[in-house]
């Protein structure tokens, strides 16, 4: 397998170190693996802290900045952050109003963030943690007890961070952000593997002709495997998993991510097959995300997340944003 790379050990060093070039808002430790705003701490404001194993980009590195994460942890390729990093930058962004932990349920990131906020609180700094676990294809799996954390990690830290903005207290962050994972699912099509750079090959065998449906993001098995589909019924089966677990009243946020390597031409009319299955079930979409925000490195296919909104979360997610992966409205 080809990559663009100098070695597979510094991997995550070199992309961090383009980070920092490409980026002088933020403030980049390549020797510590922290990735923080460049103008933390910010006075009277929660600060928002997230991180997971790399290969996921724009998650969680790409979303750093005014409107959602304070401060970003990247581990090894599919590899949780430890907990040094975590305090590091707990510390880095603490101004005394709290820390919210965002964790996607790998059972590694939760061992992780659980004994770095015991150490964070024991340097006296306020913690509160939230899990995402909205990833409806499968219970139990190879990283984790219960269901994965996907695609809703986005509108957790997206309104979450908006309501910090804000200034709300750490109490409030905390709830918008649980009420915000409870209210999401996500569901992920695979149409070819991803190539670790450590391994260089598939990290997982799946013949031509053939997808995953339900995969996880580090290429864990889904539900099952079928020959290839269209666009219009990879749509609806994906459609149908997310309306068989949520009955939502109220309109909801789409995301219609790619995995990775799926081009924008796919994913739109991916979308508009998404956009027509909801419609012919009754579900409102009041904002639609389209790109790669949640990928698997090089992994073809997509991920589907809804997540049913009131008036004070559409206003938190429509709310500026300005991150290397996301912003509007600044």
């Amino acid at each position: 397998m080809k990559m663009l790379i100098n070695v597979a050990e510094t991997v995550v060093a070199d992309a961090l170190r383009g980070m920092a070039a490409a980026h002088p808002e933020l403030a980049v430790d390549v020797e510590n693996r922290v990735v923080v705003r460049r103008d933390a701490p910010v006075a009277g404001k929660v600060a928002l802290v997230s991180g997971g194993g790399s290969g996921h980009e724009p998650l969680h590195g790409g979303f750093v900045g005014p409107g959602m994460l304070s401060a970003a942890c990247p581990g090894e390729v599919f590899t949780s952050p430890v907990p040094d990093q975590m305090v590091r930058a707990a510390s880095a962004v603490d101004s005394g109003a709290g820390v919210l932990f965002i964790v996607k349920n790998y059972t590694g990131d939760v061992l992780n963030f659980d004994m770095a906020a015991e150490l964070a609180e024991d340097e006296g700094i306020q913690v509160a943690k939230v899990l995402v676990d909205d990833d409806v294809a499968v219970t139990d799996s190879l990283y984790t007890a219960g269901r994965r954390g996907t695609g809703a990690t986005l509108f957790v830290e997206k309104i979450a961070g908006a309501a910090a903005e804000e200034g709300q207290p750490l109490e409030r962050v905390a709830a918008l952000a649980r009420q915000v994972d409870e209210n999401s699912r996500s569901f992920g099509v695979a149409l070819s593997a991803c190539t670790t750079p450590a391994k260089g090959s598939p990290t997982f065998d799946l013949p031509a002709g053939e997808l995953e449906l339900g995969v996880g993001i580090h290429g864990e098995p889904g539900r099952e495997r079928r020959a290839m589909m269209t666009s219009r019924e990879i749509a609806d089966f994906a459609v149908n998993a997310l309306l068989d677990d949520m009955s939502p009243r109220n309109p909801v946020l789409l995301l219609v991510n790619g995995m990775g390597a799926t081009p924008l031409l796919e994913l739109y009319g991916f979308n508009a097959e998404v956009q027509r299955a909801l419609t012919e079930r009754g579900v409102a979409v009041a904002r639609t995300l389209v790109g790669n925000y949640v990928t698997s490195l090089d992994m073809a296919g997509a991920s589907v997340t809804l997540c049913q909104i009131d008036e004070e979360t559409l206003r938190l997610y429509d709310a500026p944003v300005r991150t290397p992966g996301l912003r509007w409205g600044m």
